[in-house]
């Protein structure tokens, strides 16, 4: 247990931030399965549109830090090829 009270703070502070950064990353997912989910569908105009939703969130995701650069790079374009396929 910490003893000193930044120590304690810093528990404070990375459970607040966990709790945000889950919260983001389940937003991410929630986009990308919308997607996953148009093109599943063969809907080209609904797939286009969750597609151009899901570019800014990723893209804000990697500038919060929460996900990698390659990692979302990697995600949009192979969803990007999965919607070009249709």
């Amino acid at each position: 247990m910490a003893n000193t009270p930044q120590a304690r703070k810093r528990i404070r502070r990375n459970d607040r931030r966990a709790e945000i950064n889950g919260a983001r990353i389940g937003r991410i997912r929630t986009f990308v399965k919308k997607v996953e989910a148009a093109i599943e569908g063969g809907d080209k105009t609904a797939a286009a549109e969750a597609l151009a939703q899901m570019q800014p969130e990723l893209a804000r995701g990697v500038a919060r830090g929460v996900l990698h650069k390659n990692t979302a790079s990697r995600k949009l374009s192979r969803l990007t090829k999965r919607f070009a396929a249709l």
